[in-house]
């Protein structure tokens, strides 16, 4: 059983906080990653203290490669309510009322499953302020510990606060099992450490945002060993398959301790959710770390180009009356509302660019200090068979370009995206990237 080092140091409150923060602690009670976890169904939901009445919600297809299991387990020991939601449920605000309605005599929940099920189930619940736990069925991205959960709210893609897991079980041989893309996702949400943090780095360089090393420290044992075995994940070796559940894991820890997405969710998946959003709704089906994995390519190359020469910024020329025009009543009032937060005004930039003329030198080392190259992620992605292109995952160039162009103005986020889109280097660059 792998429960060992940063993880049960995290769970036991004795990790040291390299920013000097003191000892750590997550909210999750119980974390286990184990070759196997057929018989210990029951009592490891038995620890977790969740009352009688239990709901377990998964989806058809989690619901046949764990669900049934996890039912029969626990059948006896408390009451089980079995939700099965649609092949494919969207991790929308519709969703959550479905599922708060149908589990409103529940003491806690079960989520089986991996993205969407767990996003679901982690903000329900905290809705209703119950208690949830999760077993994986995919090693496919990085939420399952984290306390944000990625929800659509009248079309407009959010991270929203919800609750860690009390419990998070992984089985090894089942994620070993799961579909070849589903691995391949996990790993392209892997990638993205380098770009995200560099993102958050220079908003911490420039704006004077906050930053810590933590989330970035829980991962350093593990990353580039993944990265350099990504064939192997592929093949099914079930050491590099542990190597990137315990990567997805303390990066989720990482973004729960810090308290929001942000350690792990910049411009690349500001890009991500603008395709989410406004992508044709016929496209085929491409996982959510098959998507960052190409995203996380385009950052790399932008933020490597932005760093070769000190830009001069110019103010934001936005106005609500364009978002409206751009996005509609309803939509352009939502993105409005978070983008207004980091729009420059001419103060502004004048402020910045006297920090970008003293500074710039200090800047360029410390995020190429942090920063992977491109073409060593493309290797990465190559080697595991991924999609490196966005054609590759059903995207026509020109709205690849626009995602690119206007992702940013969805979040209040201050990416590298802004910072070539503030400096008039953002449109000329989009072929590119």
């Amino acid at each position: 059983m792998a429960n060992t080092g940063k993880i049960t140091q995290l769970l036991n409150g004795t990790y040291d906080d390299p920013d000097g923060l003191g000892k750590q602690r997550v909210a999750t009670r119980s974390l286990i990653i184990a070759p196997s976890l057929k018989g210990m169904e029951s009592d490891l939901v038995k620890g977790l203290d969740f009352g009688r009445h239990i709901s377990i919600v998964s989806d058809k297809t989690t619901h046949a490669v764990l669900g049934s299991r996890i039912e029969q387990a626990l059948f006896g020991a408390c009451h089980v309510q079995s939700i099965v939601l649609a092949e494919a449920p969207h991790p929308d605000d519709a969703t959550v009322r479905e599922i708060r309605n149908a589990t409103q005599k529940a003491d806690a929940l079960i989520a089986i499953g991996s993205g969407t099920i767990n996003d679901l189930c982690k903000f329900a619940s905290a809705q209703d302020k119950k208690p949830y736990a999760v077993f994986a069925t995919a090693p496919s991205m990085n939420g399952y510990t984290s306390v944000n959960a990625a929800i659509t709210v009248n079309g407009h893609k959010k991270s929203l606060p919800a609750q860690a897991p009390r419990g998070a079980f992984f089985d090894l041989a089942i994620l070993a099992s799961a579909p070849a893309r589903l691995i391949r996702s996990g790993l392209g949400d892997s990638l993205c450490r380098s770009t995200s943090q560099a993102d958050w780095l220079l908003a911490h360089l420039l704006l004077d945002k906050p930053y810590r090393q933590l989330p970035y420290a829980l991962l350093e044992d593990d990353e580039k060993q993944l990265f350099d075995q990504s064939a192997a994940l592929m093949n099914g070796d079930i050491a590099v398959m542990e190597r990137l559940v315990r990567t997805l894991v303390l990066s989720g820890f990482g973004t729960a301790i810090y308290g929001t997405s942000e350690p792990a969710s910049q411009g690349e998946h500001l890009v991500s959710h603008y395709i989410d959003m406004l992508g044709d709704p016929k496209r085929p089906l491409v996982y959510h770390g098959e998507q960052i994995g190409v995203t996380t390519l385009s950052l790399a190359r932008l933020q490597r180009s932005m760093l070769e020469k000190r830009p001069v910024l110019t103010a934001d020329t936005e106005t609500l009356a364009s978002f409206v025009r751009r996005y509609g009543e309803a939509l352009g009032h939502s993105c409005w509302d978070d983008f207004a937060h980091k729009r420059l005004n001419d103060r502004a930039v004048e402020k910045l660019n006297d920090r970008l003329a003293s500074s710039w030198p200090d800047i360029v080392h410390r995020i190429e200090a942090i920063s992977l190259k491109a073409d060593y992620l493309e290797r990465v992605l190559k080697a595991a068979g991924a999609p490196i292109t966005p054609e590759e995952i059903y995207l026509p160039r020109p709205f690849y370009e626009q995602a690119l162009l206007r992702s940013r103005e969805i979040r209040n986020r201050y990416s590298f995206l802004d910072f070539a889109a503030n400096s008039g280097r953002l449109e000329p660059a989009l072929n590119t990237l």
